[in-house]
């Protein structure tokens, strides 16, 4: 947040000896350029500077500050605008964008995996594996697709998680962890100098460099916080990894956009800790990698901003 847009990386990753070629290029952009100083001075003044003649725009952006004004800018300083071309591809590729500036909250991913009969763990939540490895990689890469990834204080205990992309070449998220009375232990992994960890308490409201305590209202519900924290530092979207008590708050809150839910269909526990469950109606596909079934449901607040087949 607040670095170049991809605009400014287009064009300075043009070599030197190729830069005169730009005042003759069409330059093909998913989302219209802003017109608007944010963090980073307007794209479309950028546009105009460089002289590029032609722009193809996939999808308007609904930010008040933009919303057609990129647009009308270009084609006032004589620039051939196109719209619309892949609209629904682009909205979907943006929807996280689009769904944190419209309901001011981030876009929730809910994601955990569980055996052919529906547990997540074993008796006294022992961890244990159940997704493949090329599941796991699949995973990572969602995990550097999201500004930010969720669990419990019972998830950190028992698994142990560090919460990175270390099996996917990308960031690392930012990790939000419950700890109500600032429990567990500061040295695990989950609590490393990797990323950024916001750890949600009753305790304190502190900052010690990476680690952020954010203290909670006891007597309000803990998810609209949360959500209205990571709003306010301008985290767009969230994965939730957590057990199936945190995962099942957010499901009866309402409050996630989508979830995958990842079944090894080999492997039978009997007894454990039972998965969170979604609404039968919010199913929208499946699918296998290498033996794990993977299944899709959708709960975005509106069809358009979603192309998900």
């Amino acid at each position: 947040y607040g670095g170049p847009h991809a605009e400014v990386n287009c064009i300075n990753s043009v070599a030197e000896v190729n830069r005169h070629l730009i005042s003759s290029s069409t330059l093909y952009v998913s989302l219209e350029p802003c017109a608007h100083f944010g963090k980073t001075p307007p794209c479309a003044d950028l546009i105009i500077e460089k002289n590029i003649p032609k722009v193809v725009v996939a999808c308007h952006d609904s930010f008040a500050q933009v919303n057609g004004c990129g647009i009308q800018k270009l084609r006032n300083a004589g620039i051939e605008v196109v719209e619309n071309i892949m609209e629904k591809a682009a909205i979907n590729l943006n929807k996280r964008f689009f769904h944190f500036h419209r309901y001011q909250k981030p876009y929730v991913t809910l994601k955990w995996a569980q055996t052919a009969d529906g547990f997540v763990a074993g008796e006294n939540f022992q961890a244990l594996p159940i997704s493949n490895a090329y599941t796991n990689r699949w995973v990572h890469k969602m995990r550097a697709s999201e500004m930010a990834i969720m669990i419990g204080t019972n998830t950190a205990i028992h698994d142990a998680p560090s919460l990175t992309t270390r099996h996917w070449v990308g960031r690392n998220p930012v990790r939000v962890v419950i700890d109500k009375q600032l429990q567990l232990n500061k040295e695990a992994d989950l609590f490393n100098e990797a990323a950024t960890t916001i750890i949600l308490n009753e305790v304190k409201e502190a900052r010690d460099g990476h680690l952020h305590y954010f203290k909670i209202n006891k007597e309000e519900h803990l998810l609209p916080q949360l959500l209205q924290l990571l709003f306010q530092k301008n985290i767009n979207s969230l994965i939730v990894e957590g057990g199936p008590a945190l995962l099942q708050s957010f499901v009866e809150e309402g409050l996630w956009n989508e979830a995958y839910i990842i079944t090894n269909e080999a492997l039978f526990l009997r007894s454990g800790v039972k998965a969170a469950s979604l609404p039968a109606d919010k199913f929208i596909s499946s699918w296998h990698m290498a033996g794990d079934k993977i299944v899709y449901y959708n709960n975005l607040p509106s069809p358009s901003e979603t192309n998900i087949t």
